[in-house]
């Protein structure tokens, strides 16, 4: 379970300080949870805390049970995050390389660890491409070879921020569907209404607070309606 307890962020700036997320309260226990808003009106903010990598300047954000703020190491081994821009996670010459340091953690035998990136790449349709150089693949593949080394650790959790942005129609459906095949429980930032309207839940974010949370097709019709034009 992920619970918002007042979290919010204030940060400086040279003109002062600036809300980036006023004071939220959320429980978040769906399975697929959507996450929508304008640029720059703090949806991004409220996702990456769920796992760390911002943390609130006010209130609190748990993850069964455990602060984020206070041990977000524990966190992070059972919240995954993919970034909109898949260059931001692979870091690795080869895609199985890339999916073998996903797991320097959880195996430590180099062989075993080896068989499961393989196993992994397989799974997710790059078994062919396991030993080419990850900027050979199209942008699709990127995002799909980040996704399989977030959820070769089998997190709990997966935060998705804006994950299709970059893609075509035809990776962003491929993307789409391993998304919301999974097991896990999905946080997911995105812009593609066709995306959010499969989620349990969608919170509307806009000027830096929650102006509407509920069922996808009630919070899609109130985001559109503060669309301007």
């Amino acid at each position: 379970m992920i619970r918002f307890e007042g979290a919010a962020l204030t940060v400086e700036t040279p003109a002062g300080d600036r809300t980036v997320l006023e004071p939220t309260t959320l429980e978040l226990v769906e399975q697929r949870i959507g996450i929508v808003g304008a640029n720059g009106s703090g949806k991004s903010t409220l996702a990456r805390m769920v796992n760390g990598l911002v943390s609130p300047t006010a209130g609190r954000v748990v993850v069964d049970g455990v602060d984020v703020a206070r041990d977000g190491a524990r966190v992070r081994r059972s919240v995954g995050f993919c970034f909109t821009d898949p260059a931001a996670q692979l870091v690795m010459p080869t895609c199985v390389e890339d999916v073998e340091l996903s797991l320097r953690r959880t195996e430590k035998d180099g062989k075993r660890r080896r068989a499961r990136a393989l196993e992994v790449l397989e799974r997710h349709g790059l078994g062919e491409h396991a030993d080419v150089s990850v900027h050979a693949l199209s942008g699709g593949q990127k995002q799909l070879l980040a996704l399989a080394g977030v959820l070769a650790t089998e997190p709990a959790i997966l935060v998705a921020d804006e994950p299709t942005t970059l893609l075509d129609l035809a990776n962003t459906r491929r993307v789409g569907d391993l998304l919301f095949g999974l097991d896990q429980q999905l946080v997911l930032v995105t812009h593609d209404l066709d995306l959010a309207a499969r989620c349990d839940r969608v919170i509307v974010v806009e000027d830096a607070r929650v102006r509407y949370d509920g069922p996808a097709a009630e919070a899609i019709a109130d985001y559109m309606a503060s669309v301007p034009g």
